[in-house]
């Protein structure tokens, strides 16, 4: 039996569009394949933004910023000598872009003006670091992105 090219042709598109639906339903059935949104209630988290852009220009007019660094010991947040720290309230999210389940949250407790997070709490990788805190009844929001080693 001789095929022709227009014939070859749609065999052709048959085949592609059946092997994209393959993977497509393969993706949405399958349990090792995470697609999940970045932000659990996206919507509502976007509604917000106006709120948090302007507690992060409230963290950039400050004179002295608190410092959040990365060392030997763990991830290591250090607030101004000039704050009080008894007046600081807040929480640090450190976010797992690759994995969710890594993400965790930890009040603000300082001694000595520090807060420390120690090492064996970071899994090695990229962490995104949000820190929302108060000082005199003003809201603040400080971001960042480190790295665990």
């Amino acid at each position: 039996m001789k095929i022709n090219w227009g014939t070859g042709i749609v065999i052709a598109f048959a085949l592609f569009m059946t092997f994209i639906l393959y993977f497509v339903f393969e993706v949405q059935s399958n349990s090792k394949y995470d697609n999940d949104l970045v932000v659990e209630e996206y919507y509502k988290h976007d509604s917000h933004f106006q709120e948090e852009m302007a507690r992060i220009q409230n963290a950039h007019d400050l004179q002295q910023k608190p410092s959040i660094k990365y060392n030997k010991d763990g991830l290591k947040i250090a607030f101004p000598t000039t704050l009080k720290s008894d007046k600081i309230k807040g929480n640090v999210l450190l976010y797992r872009p690759s994995n969710k389940k890594f993400d965790f949250n930890t009040q603000i407790i300082l001694t000595n003006s520090t807060l420390l997070i120690p090492k064996n709490k970071l899994v090695k990788g990229r962490w995104d670091v949000n820190m929302e805190w108060q000082y005199d009844e003003k809201k603040y929001l400080t971001k960042e992105v480190i790295y665990a080693d």
